[in-house]
């Protein structure tokens, strides 16, 4: 039995990073001799098993063959006899399918050293087109490290999957996996342009990539192109470090604009409107959790209205403020403005633009909120005059904080 570090750990480690998981491969072992040892058998497709003490994952060398579409064609051949250089095969980025061995030796059968040292993502094998998942697992890491650059042989083979159709057999739940994770990274646009450059956004978010090629008003959108507007607004929300959701409300949010009208453009009066009913349809399509869902609909349909908060009277502020629930759930509401933020902050030129609106709305928030509706309430005995009372006393605390302003 020989036991090897893989994958990620040994890439992280030969880039200087911090190694938060680590995965081992056991060549010339059976899931006998594994349990046998104390490991505890964890893999339903294929033998991995937990270390007894450290709960890492040991998985027995294996080989893969295609047997249909998707990311589950695959019949997986797990044996003592596979070697190590075939079980790295199987691996998707030549700076995936480094091993290092007990001693500390590495072992590189497929020149991962060399494209480290290039920055270069390239794929291991013709392989690579098996399993569709790798595209987007190629995109994200390009997210990841940023100054690496995707192989030019390896773009085409993706561009080659897509016209193939692999892409369409992508189920829902992997798709969101990939994209919830590249969202997260220091730099989401860069998954997004791979996806754009091998034709698979077409495929996987035609919503967004609609996007490309569709002009705003320069008065407010420097940049002009809606889809690099999106791009520049979700790599904000990243250097913000805003949560999942907020960065997948920043994604969703001008879909509207790849649906206007082309006797509109470059305006896009009513895009918000246009736009919920296609973030819906992503959301059903993709499997989203409901909290991002959530946020994505709300962002879609009011980022705009935000826009006009500083021309409200207060009476309309608070119909606002109750509109988006936030006296019940202001954490939403925050995230609602950090993905406004990062729309009105993801322009060119305008990073650093001042958000007077976010500061009022939290402001006419805080006033509401300070309101004691149980006081209120209790000088009261019919339901419809509690509301009424409750509305008027907080439309009462908002002018007195607007007053102050």
């Amino acid at each position: 039995m020989q036991v090897y570090l893989v994958g990620g750990a040994v890439r992280d480690e030969l880039l200087g990073l911090i190694v938060k998981d680590k995965d081992f491969v056991v060549v010339g072992s059976t899931p006998d001799e594994m349990i046998a040892a104390g490991f505890k058998p964890v893999g339903k497709d294929f033998p991995v098993f937990l270390h007894p003490k450290t709960h890492d994952e040991y998985a027995l060398a294996r080989t893969e063959r295609k047997t249909d579409k998707g990311y589950k064609g695959f019949v997986v051949y797990a044996s003592p006899e596979v070697t190590l250089e075939e079980d790295l095969a199987r691996r998707d980025l030549t700076i995936n399918a480094i091993a290092k061995d007990s001693i500390g030796k590495f072992i590189d059968p497929y020149n991962g050293l060399a494209d480290i040292q290039s920055k270069i993502l390239r794929h291991v094998s013709d392989a690579f087109a098996e399993d569709p998942v790798r595209i987007l697992r190629a995109a994200r890491l390009s997210a990841r490290f940023q100054d690496f650059s995707l192989a030019p042989e390896t773009n085409q083979l993706m561009q080659q999957m897509v016209e193939a159709g692999e892409v369409d057999a992508l189920v829902a739940e992997r798709v969101w996996k990939e994209l919830a994770k590249g969202l997260m990274e220091d730099k989401p646009s860069r998954m997004f342009d791979v996806l754009r450059t091998c034709c698979a956004l077409k495929k996987i978010l035609p919503e967004l990539d609609k996007l490309w090629g569709v002009p705003q008003s320069a008065q407010y959108h420097p940049e002009i192109d809606t889809g690099v507007h999106v791009m520049l607004a979700i790599d904000y929300a990243a250097r913000q470090n805003y949560a999942l959701a907020v960065r997948f409300a920043t994604l969703m949010h001008d879909l509207g604009k790849g649906v206007t009208p082309a006797e509109l453009l470059p305006q896009h009066t009513g895009h918000e409107a246009r736009g919920i009913h296609l973030v819906k349809e992503v959301c059903k399509r993709l499997r989203v959790p409901n909290y991002c869902k959530e946020l994505a609909q709300i962002v879609s349909k009011f980022h705009g209205k935000l826009h006009q908060v500083l021309q409200m009277k207060p009476s309309t502020l608070l119909s606002f403020i109750v509109e988006l629930d936030a006296i019940r759930q202001p954490e939403r509401f925050k995230d609602f403005l950090r993905a406004c933020e990062s729309d009105l902050r993801g322009r060119t030129g305008l990073e650093n633009h001042a958000t007077p609106a976010a500061e009022l709305m939290l402001k006419v928030l805080a006033a509401a909120m300070n309101v004691d509706a149980g006081a209120v309430a209790s000088a009261y005995d019919e339901p419809e005059k509690i509301k009424a009372a409750v509305y008027e006393a907080r439309l009462d605390a908002v002018k007195k904080t607007l007053l102050l302003l």
